[in-house]
């Protein structure tokens, strides 16, 4: 119980660190998402 304790405690730390870089890939993937929707439509005009 400890050990998944301590992988708990550890996956947080990591996940405090780096929330700025996991928003900075999601703000990314979302922009070329968004893109891709929008380059959809190209053909229709």
């Amino acid at each position: 119980m400890q050990l998944i304790f301590s992988g708990y405690r550890s996956m947080n730390l990591l996940f405090d660190l780096n929330w700025d870089r996991i928003l900075y890939f999601a703000t990314i993937v979302a922009g070329l998402l968004a893109g891709a929707f929008l380059g959809s439509f190209a053909d229709a005009f």
